[in-house]
Formats: C-alpha cells, sequence, structure tokens
C-alpha cells in the first residue's frame, strides 16, 4: 500500500503562510486571488476552498509549499476554536494531503500526525463533519504502509469506513473512498453499490471545485469498475 492523491479532502473532502513568507506575500503565488479576496462566511469554508485549490490545481513544489502553509492556517484555526473537532479535522486533511503529495518516507511524519489529530477530533466528535473525520482515518489506514514501516492496516480501516457509513450512509466521500477500498479489495461487486451511492450524492454544494473533482474521481474509478466486469 502507498499513499496516492485519493487523500484528500478528503481529503475532501482545506490556508497560507509560508515558513519565510506571510500571508499576503503568498496569495499571488499560491491562491487565485478570486477566491482569497472573498468574505466567507466561515474561517472553515474559506480554508475548505483553499484546499480544494491547492489539491487540485497546484503541482510541485508550489503545492508543497502551499500545503505547508495550508497547515500553518488551519493550526491557527485549532487555537482560535479552542480545539473544535472540525478544526482538527481540516488540519488532519492538510497534513495527509501533503504526505500525498510528497510521497515515499518523507510523507509519514505529515501521515502520523494527521493521525493523531483525526483521533483528537473523533475523540470529541465522533460524527464530525458528518462523518468525515471517520472517512479520513479510514483512508489513511488503507493508503500507508503497515508494520514495520508505519500504522497502515486494512482491518482498522474497514471497521472505520463502516462506522463512517452508519454516520453518514449516503455521503459522497464515504461511499467514494469505501468503494476505492473494495476496489483495491477485488470487491468489485460490492464497490459498484458504494460507488453508486456516491454517485447519486447531493455532494458538496457550497464547494464547487471540490465537488466537480471528487464526481472526476467517482467516474475515473467507475470506469475502473466496468473494465473488471
Amino acid at each position: 500500500m502507498t499513499i496516492n492523491n485519493t487523500l484528500l479532502y478528503l481529503s475532501i473532502a482545506g490556508l497560507f503562510s509560508f515558513s519565510s513568507l506571510s500571508i499576503a506575500d503568498t496569495t499571488e503565488t499560491v491562491i487565485d486571488e478570486s477566491v482569497s479576496e472573498i468574505t466567507w462566511p466561515s474561517p472553515l469554508l474559506s480554508l475548505q476552498h483553499q484546499w480544494a485549490k491547492v489539491n487540485y490545481e497546484l503541482k510541485g513544489e508550489i503545492q508543497l509549499n502551499g500545503f505547508s502553509a495550508l497547515i500553518a492556517q488551519a493550526e491557527k484555526l485549532v487555537a482560535d476554536t479552542q480545539g473544535s473537532a472540525e478544526s482538527l479535522t481540516w488540519l488532519a486533511i492538510s497534513q495527509s494531503s501533503t504526505a500525498s503529495a510528497k510521497g515515499g518516507l518523507g510523507a509519514l511524519d505529515f501521515a502520523e500526525s494527521a493521525k493523531e489529530n483525526l483521533e483528537r477530533a473523533i475523540e470529541k466528535d465522533e460524527a464530525v463533519l458528518e462523518g468525515t473525520a471517520l472517512t479520513v482515518l479510514a483512508a489513511l489506514y488503507h493508503k500507508v504502509p503497515g508494520w514495520p514501516v508505519s500504522f497502515g492496516s486494512d482491518k482498522k480501516a474497514e471497521k472505520l469506513f463502516k462506522r463512517a457509513l452508519e454516520v453518514n450512509p449516503k455521503g459522497m466521500d464515504q461511499n467514494f473512498f469505501y468503494a476505492e477500498y473494495l476496489f483495491d479489495e477485488e470487491k468489485y461487486e460490492e464497490a459498484k453499490k458504494h460507488l453508486t451511492l456516491a454517485e447519486q450524492s447531493a455532494g458538496k454544494a457550497n464547494r464547487p471545485l471540490a465537488d466537480k473533482k471528487r464526481r472526476e474521481e467517482i467516474a475515473s474509478l467507475r470506469q475502473k469498475l466496468n473494465e473488471k466486469a
């Protein structure tokens, strides 16, 4: 198992302050001004829109810098909200997305940090963001290497996926990521059922870019499943 670009939203299912530059210094490089100048109804929604821009529209070193900035912004949101389950979940999403972008052994520290923050979020509110923390943690357990390299475990992943679906049985991300897991496990018929539920989901009405890209991923998985028929 390897970490790949499906992590994050979840991912995904989130932020900007580079290590050597301020937020204002980086908006021209990392953030489309049409996004950064919008007054969002909440800091969390702003973070989610910025994450989508970085995750889906940037590449290479610029993307990695963008994720570093996202993590800094998410950490501030955690502090500002006294460690709310929602902010911890999106800090973890930013960290897991960084792991996905980096790849290799250099990604493991970010994956470990994401796991810890997801566990903290779930401890506060298991159903946070309609099962998002459960889903992202399940995906992490499935995608990262197992012992002795890291904490990966398909057994734990499946348990978390099923709990996430109990919380949000019609959720787009819950069904998509579980369908992807089932595909990897060669359980194609069951994967088709959950992918259909993902296709039928109401989606992310207030996050159009994330919704569009997730539906593209759903379509790609559907094509792979059709090839297995």
